[in-house]
């Protein structure tokens, strides 16, 4: 059985989280956080969380832990916050502010 968890609306692109999603997929779970541990990415530290989430809901359904691995990860994008930034003579130019939705997938082997 699979067991997962998501962080909706990140205030992060999800190109930026897609590296580091691409380091823990198919890994065991404390192969992954070692590796999210010591990632410096700014994206490493919201998917740790949702990895520990997952790893705690997985152990709510009484599952083994120590037989966990990543299954999934993926990584989609969420809305796009339009700003603007004053330009010279009067005029505005557009500022995406980009979120992503971020999925973590763990299964027993």
């Amino acid at each position: 059985m699979a067991w997962l968890s998501r962080y909706r609306f990140a205030r992060i692109s999800a190109r930026k989280v897609r590296l580091v999603a691409d380091m823990i997929r198919d890994a065991d779970v404390n192969e992954a956080l070692n590796i999210l541990k010591f990632t410096p990415n700014r994206a490493a530290s919201m998917l740790d969380k949702v990895l520990r989430s997952a790893i705690a809901n997985a152990d709510n359904a009484e599952a083994d832990v120590s037989r966990l691995y990543v299954q999934k990860t993926y990584v989609d994008e969420g809305p796009t916050i339009p700003r603007f930034r004053p330009k010279d003579r009067g005029r505005a130019h557009p500022i995406r502010k980009r979120t992503s939705h971020i999925t973590v997938v763990v299964e027993e082997d």
